[in-house]
């Protein structure tokens, strides 16, 4: 007979009947790879609702789930489901999307905390990176806990800051008026980022005692709570740039707490025991354990540095993780960028006034004309600093002869991450990791940079007999 074509098969076939039954015999097949799924799904079922079901301790002998699992899983297999239910691929010599990546030569080593870590196939977070090291060390494994908290306060801040201006977060607390204990008027999300990171770090459980450059008080202790570090931070730093979308950031420092947790109220005639409270936090920066900022700009970015080294992790917001981007951060010995706010050249001493005209003209120590660059925000310069070098300055000057920048949640945070990634820091005279406060809200004058550039600022002072401990 002629030879027809059949729709439903799609090849050609030498009769009517031949075609059936092929037809036939592929729906048989069909048929019993169906039975083969649905046999899976009712052995699946069976296992599900045994081990689920609950199991009483005075149930009889091999009528428990256990029992049942056991005798299931004894039987042997069968054979139908060693074939494959879906033909083989044919082998193919062309590019593919399943084929195994080529081996890859592997990243060069990093040095500081996590030179020891494997980064290879999977992102470094700053999750997983607290992880390893408190494996590594026990005695991070609160740290761990604390970073998680510190990292969830500068998402949350982060959010607040990118909506500021939809969400009518801009201008000042209260429509005005209100301001904090060192007389400064407070925005909106000044509050707001104190209470987020304060209830974080409280919240924690790892935290004694906290310090807060908008706290009324100088120590602030929630009573159920209790840990072995004291904190002191900045919510905000910057936040008279929030109206205009300018970077803003998070300072924070953490210590070992020292003595028993207490509630200090800011009294001038303080017992014995709220002095003795009021030390904890007021320690030297170089008794940091670890220290740190975020930034919040066009991306959000967090620098931390736990005594070995300083690494920078940026928001993914894809993942909502902080990833590592910034290994091992070492700031150049000598940069040609200076940022110090130039208004106030007419009050500073007469030979910090010669060291400026020298940058600008290219007359000191590098020979080197220097650029300006000053954003109004500490987090911001200092970050600018550390990957470009150079130094940032807030300098005293007749109208503040301390500086305007605070020594324990501003000064010394910032100085353990410059020191850290090989720089160095000065209010001029003295280094300003030695200073032990006198007080919550003490204000000190900075110099924080690269080291040679620091070295210049620190001869300009002693030529000039400008000496004073703070």
């Amino acid at each position: 007979m002629a030879s027809m074509t059949d729709p439903r098969i799609g090849y050609d076939c030498e009769d009517g009947s031949s075609s059936r039954n092929r037809a036939l015999s592929e729906g048989k097949s069909s048929l019993a790879k169906f039975a083969i799924f649905v046999a899976l799904g009712l052995g699946v079922g069976m296992i599900s609702s045994m081990v689920l079901a609950p199991h009483h301790a005075g149930a009889e002998e091999g009528h428990g789930y256990s029992s049942a699992l056991a005798k299931l899983m004894a039987r042997p297999m069968p054979r139908l489901l060693n074939r494959p239910l879906l033909p083989r691929a044919k082998s193919f010599n062309g590019p593919s999307l399943f084929r195994a990546p080529e081996s890859r030569m592997p990243e060069p080593r990093m040095s500081s905390d996590i030179e020891e870590m494997d980064a290879h196939g999977s992102v470094m977070t700053l999750s997983r990176y607290m992880i390893e090291l408190a494996t590594k060390n026990s005695d991070l494994q609160e740290m761990e806990s604390l970073m998680s908290s510190i990292q969830m306060a500068c998402k949350t801040i982060a959010n607040l800051v990118s909506r500021a201006g939809i969400q009518d977060l801009t201008g000042m607390q209260a429509g005005g008026g209100s301001v904090n204990v060192q007389g400064e008027e407070q925005k909106k999300l000044d509050v707001i980022s104190n209470t987020v990171m304060k209830n974080a770090l409280r919240f924690s459980g790892k935290v004694g005692v906290v310090g807060s450059e908008e706290e009324d008080d100088p120590v602030l202790v929630e009573e159920s709570y209790s840990g072995k570090y004291a904190a002191v931070f900045d919510p905000l730093d910057g936040s008279s740039n929030i109206d205009a979308a300018i970077s803003t950031g998070t300072i924070f420092g953490i210590f070992d707490e020292e003595g028993e947790e207490c509630i200090v109220n800011g009294q001038e005639d303080m017992s014995e025991e709220q002095v003795k409270c009021l030390s904890q936090t007021l320690q030297p920066g170089k008794k940091l354990v670890a220290a740190g900022y975020c930034m919040y700009s066009s991306s959000t970015i967090l620098v931390l540095t736990l005594g070995n080294g300083v690494n920078g992790f940026t928001l993914d917001p894809n993942i909502g993780e902080f990833v590592l981007t910034h290994p091992n951060i070492q700031i150049p010995k000598r940069g040609k960028i200076y940022s110090i706010n130039e208004a106030n050249y007419y009050d500073w001493d007469p030979a910090l006034q010669n060291y400026v005209n020298n940058l600008k003209a290219g007359k000191g120590e590098s020979g080197e004309k220097y650029s300006a660059r000053y954003i109004g925000s500490m987090v911001g310069d200092i970050h600018r600093t550390l990957l470009y070098g150079g130094l940032f300055g807030y300098p005293g000057d007749k109208k503040n002869p301390n500086g305007k920048l605070r020594l324990l949640y501003e000064g010394a945070p910032m100085s353990s991450i410059l020191e850290q990634a090989g720089g160095k820091t000065t209010t001029g005279s003295q280094r300003i990791m030695d200073i032990v406060p006198t007080g919550v809200h003490q204000r000190v004058p900075v110099f924080l940079g690269s080291p040679d550039d620091i070295d210049e600022v620190v001869k300009v002072y002693s030529e000039a007999g400008i000496e004073k401990n703070y």
